[in-house]
């Protein structure tokens, strides 16, 4: 029970980090999966081999698997690497104070990350979806990469290999103070729009230039461009399976537990018209 309390404070807490840190961009959509066998699958296998080398899924056994459509040899042939029973839990063999010494902080167990991350941009699975495509390049980091949707994250982008090279480029319009001629004088006010590209080494070109006219608000705009549009497309797909995997693991039962409400909900309203015919043929002849 203390294992299971402390798990889940330090998932809550590094939760709570990234909710400091400010939702900086709007989320993506993340595409509808629940039900689609073949893309939890791919997520199920996309996770065991990137993502348990760091990240634990500590409330999910192995066997739970056969859920998603998998045999319990297909499990043994294919997914277990860090344990030799297919009932044993989706743990990872990182060393707590390594991985906090490499990347800052301990890396969360993700069974729940799905459900927890919620937030009023969308769902944790929007969220994660969002997450894993904003990855950029910067030589500044220690990492040497950094995320739009959790500024100066520790993680590295571990997917980087099936993305591809991209560069980004973020305009922002805002507002620079002007120093007055003298002293005394009070400082001005003048827009400009200030344009970083961050290629695919992670160095940054800034140029700004002066707005003719004052914009009244200040704004953001990011572009991505891709060495390869076609592997950016299919890498997106990648990490849609991935996010499928991870909202199911999050809660196993959810698409049995609608299932079965809708089948009480019918039930229970054919039940009220037969009672309300029982009810009306009992009392028709007592007035």
């Amino acid at each position: 029970m203390k294992k299971i309390i402390l798990s889940l404070a330090l998932t809550l807490g590094v939760v709570a980090g990234a909710q400091a840190s400010g939702d900086t961009i709007a989320w993506d959509k993340a595409p509808n999966k629940v039900n689609d066998q073949a893309a939890l699958q791919n997520g199920a296998k996309l996770f065991v081999n990137h993502c348990l080398n760091c990240h634990s899924a500590a409330f999910m056994r192995y066997n739970r698997l056969k859920d998603i459509g998998l045999t319990e040899q297909q499990i043994k042939d294919n997914l277990l690497f860090t344990t030799e029973k297919v009932g044993d839990t989706m743990k990872s063999n990182i060393d707590p104070k390594q991985a906090k010494e490499w990347f800052g902080a301990t890396p969360p167990d993700l069974t729940v990350i799905a459900r927890s991350r919620a937030g009023h941009n969308g769902t944790g699975a929007d969220y994660l979806y969002t997450y894993m495509r904003t990855f950029y390049r910067d030589e500044t980091r220690p990492s040497g990469w950094n995320n739009l949707a959790y500024p100066n994250v520790g993680m590295p982008h571990v997917l980087w290999n099936l993305q591809g090279a991209r560069t980004l480029t973020v305009e922002e319009v805002k507002a620079v103070s002007v120093p007055g001629a003298k002293p005394e004088d009070k400082p001005t006010e003048k827009w400009v729009k200030e344009t970083s590209t961050y290629d695919q080494w992670g160095i940054k070109i800034t140029k700004e230039e002066p707005l003719a006219e004052a914009h009244g608000h200040a704004s953001v705009k990011h572009s991505w461009a891709a060495a390869d549009p076609a592997r950016s497309d299919s890498y997106d797909q990648q990490v849609a399976d991935l996010v499928a995997f991870l909202g199911w693991a999050a809660d196993p039962t959810k698409t049995k537990r609608q299932r079965l409400g809708v089948i009480v909900l019918i039930f229970l309203a054919g039940f009220t018209v037969l009672a309300w015919g029982l009810n009306r043929s009992y009392w028709k002849d007592i007035k």
